[in-house]
Formats: C-alpha cells, sequence, structure tokens
C-alpha cells in the first residue's frame, strides 16, 4: 500500500513534467508561422512560454512542500485575492480590454495577467475550509452574529462571480459554478438540495446565455456552423477540419495546414486541433489519457480521505481541473459551442500555465500529506507493538 502511494506520487510528478514539456512543443509547433507574421520572431511565443512552464514548475514544488497546516488554515486567502483580481480588471487604465472583455491587468514588462485564472484554482480552497469549519469550534466570523455571518459568507462566495459576468468571462463563471455542485456532491449534499439547486440554475443559465445576443449566436452556430461558416461557424469548421485531416496517425510534426492562418487562435484555445491534424487521433487519445490519468488521481485522493478538507478540496481541484479540460477538447470537437478557454499547460498563456502548475501543487500536496499520514499511522502501530 505504502509503495503504491509512493508511485503515485512520482507518477503526477511525472504527469505535470510531461504536460508542461509537450506543452512548450505545442507552443512552437502551432505559434512559430503567426510569430513570425505578428512579432518577426518565430521563437517569440515559444521562448515566453518556456519561461512560464519553468515558473509553473517552481511554483508547484513549492506549493507541493508548503506546510500542510498553512494551506488548511490560510489557503482561503487567495479567494478574496482572486475576487480583488477580477474586481481591479474593471477598473479603466489597470484592466485590458480585448474582443469585448476584460479579463487581463496590466503587468511591468507589458505584461499581463488573468484574474480569472486564479478565481479557479482558490474556489477549491475556500469551499473546503467554508464546510470543515462549519460545524467546528471555529467558523468563519465566529464572533458575528448566526445570520450577520451567513450573509457575508454567502456575499463572500458569490461576488466573485458576479464581477465574473460583469467582465464578461461566462467560460469561467460556468466552470465555477458546475465546480460548486460537485464539491457539495462529493460532500454529502442531499438529493432533495441538489435537485432543488439543479432547478433553480437551468433556468438562470439559460436566461444568460439565450438572452444574451452574442452568446445566443454561439450557440445557434454550434448547431449548424456551416449556415454561418464565415462568421460565428468559421472557428469550429476549421477546427473540425484541421482534426479530420489527421486521421489515425497525423500529418507529422510541425506539418499541420490549420495553423496557416487558417485556424484562428491556434495556440492557444484550438491548439488540440493543431495536436490532433499533427499527431493524429492516436495523439488527441494519448493527452486526453494524460489528463485522465491525473483526473482519477485526483478522484482518488477524494474518496480515500476522511478528512472533510481534504476531501473536498480534492473534488473541487479535480473538478476544476477536469471541466477546464472538457470544455476546452468539446468545443475543439465541435461537441460545444465555442467558449475561449484555454487547455491546461498545453495552451500558450502564462496565467493557464502558473495557476495550472498552483493546483497541481495542491494536487501534490493533497498526496504527500496522505502518503505521510499513513507511514505516520503504520509507524506508530509498530511502536505500540514494540512497547507492548
Amino acid at each position: 500500500m505504502e509503495l503504491g502511494r509512493s508511485r503515485t506520487v512520482t507518477g503526477l510528478w511525472l504527469a505535470a513534467f510531461a504536460l508542461l514539456g509537450l506543452g512548450v512543443v505545442q507552443v512552437y509547433t502551432s505559434s512559430y508561422i503567426f510569430a513570425i507574421e505578428s512579432r518577426g520572431d518565430g521563437l517569440f511565443f515559444v521562448k515566453r512560454q518556456f519561461l512560464f512552464a519553468g515558473i509553473s514548475f517552481t511554483l508547484m514544488g513549492l506549493v507541493a512542500f508548503t506546510p500542510w497546516t498553512w494551506i488548511e488554515k490560510s489557503g482561503w486567502l487567495l479567494w478574496p485575492m482572486a475576487g480583488f483580481g477580477v474586481l481591479m480588471t474593471l477598473v479603466p487604465g489597470l484592466g485590458v480590454r480585448a474582443g469585448g472583455a476584460a479579463r487581463w491587468i496590466n503587468l511591468p514588462g507589458s505584461n499581463v495577467f488573468e484574474p480569472a485564472e486564479l478565481v479557479k484554482v482558490a474556489l477549491p480552497l475556500f469551499l473546503a475550509t467554508l464546510l470543515a469549519r462549519r460545524n467546528s469550534e471555529r467558523p468563519f466570523f465566529a464572533d458575528l452574529a448566526p445570520g450577520l455571518r451567513h450573509a457575508l459568507l454567502f456575499t463572500l462566495l458569490c461576488a466573485p462571480f458576479l464581477l465574473l459576468l460583469k467582465q464578461p468571462d461566462f467560460g469561467t463563471f460556468a466552470i465555477a459554478s458546475a465546480a460548486v455542485f460537485c464539491v457539495l456532491f462529493v460532500f454529502g449534499l442531499p438529493w432533495l438540495w441538489i435537485i432543488a439547486s439543479a432547478s433553480v440554475a437551468a433556468p438562470a443559465f439559460y436566461i444568460l446565455i439565450m438572452q444574451v445576443p452574442y452568446r445566443r449566436s454561439r450557440v445557434l452556430a454550434f448547431l449548424d456552423p456551416w449556415s454561418v461558416s464565415d462568421s460565428k461557424g468559421f472557428q469550429v469548421i476549421q477546427s473540425m477540419l484541421s482534426l479530420r485531416t489527421g486521421g489515425l496517425t497525423g500529418t507529422g510534426l510541425g506539418e499541420g495546414q490549420g495553423k496557416l492562418f487558417f485556424l484562428p487562435e491556434a495556440h492557444t484555445d484550438f491548439t488540440l486541433a493543431v495536436l490532433g491534424e499533427e499527431m493524429g487521433f492516436i495523439g488527441v487519445v494519448a493527452i486526453l489519457s494524460l489528463y485522465g490519468y491525473c483526473l482519477l488521481r485526483a478522484f482518488q485522493l477524494a474518496s480515500r480521505t476522511e478528512d472533510p478538507f481534504r476531501r473536498a478540496l480534492a473534488a473541487g481541484l479535480a473538478a476544476v481541473f477536469g471541466l477546464s479540460v472538457f470544455v476546452n477538447s468539446g468545443v475543439a470537437m465541435g461537441l460545444l459551442p465555442t467558449k475561449g478557454l484555454t487547455l491546461p499547460f498545453l495552451s500558450y498563456g502564462g496565467s493557464s500555465a502558473v495557476m495550472s502548475g498552483l493546483l497541481f501543487g495542491l494536487l501534490l500536496a493533497l498526496e504527500r500529506q496522505d502518503r505521510f499520514g499513513f507511514q505516520s499511522r503504520k509507524g506508530s502501530g509498530r511502536r505500540a507493538r514494540a512497547s507492548a
């Protein structure tokens, strides 16, 4: 059992390292031509991605070996920080607006940061702390009256969601909302509550999608992309054509044609289409299997621990990670309406790469804590038998 858990830790480290390395290669092959035309340097994006990968791996290691008590007691503070970051995107001069949305913050050196990526990692930490403390002797804002305390917690939980809609960033809003349901389900939320919540959420999501013109047009384009092939349906058609061209084994690394300005956002949102064209069906299955391995390990962590904080945190991280992969892959394959979300580790972007490293660091910290706890109990048992 102990050996199996040690292999799990090694497996997660190797999976993270493989994803980071594959991400650098994928950014290189998908962005080279675009970088020459737009930046005058074919290696512009890959050099930056290599730096992001290094920062991501360093952060992953730091978080993985952070004292567990600190994560359990103070990790939730990332949530108000993430909410404040989203708020800052709406401040003129500080927030960066592109494509009709204000989702980035200006940083020194002509860099930008997307706080929504931090939201996806901070939410599981906050939910886990909230659920673990609900019946404890040290709940949030214990000195306040129960009614005021509940109202304050509800505001703290919901404010970043409302700010995401204000940007607008409906994709992150949807993933975060689904992650909340996943955590509550794993935590044992009664079925009646789940059904009641879904009954409220379904019409709310319908209104948020179908009553907003540009979102409604994306859904209609998804249903029949060829009817709007020169506008809303162009991206998904080009993505599916790239995947079809790849066939079983692909055209070869670097030999894809879709990235030659046929496929928009080839190095970010639709990088899976480039991978599918160049590495084929086998390559897509291999990379999705690697994601699936990481997801399986995360859910195993949630299922085999009795500690409420660890269970909720593992479930939340697994939900956020899995949903991000699912949505990006679904869009690239034409299975979901077009939405600008990155593929963890493989898409170009500093915010995505670094926050994915933070997410994996937390998973590795969970795994390390689980393994050391097992060893400690085992050692205690040996000492007890020896003294007897």
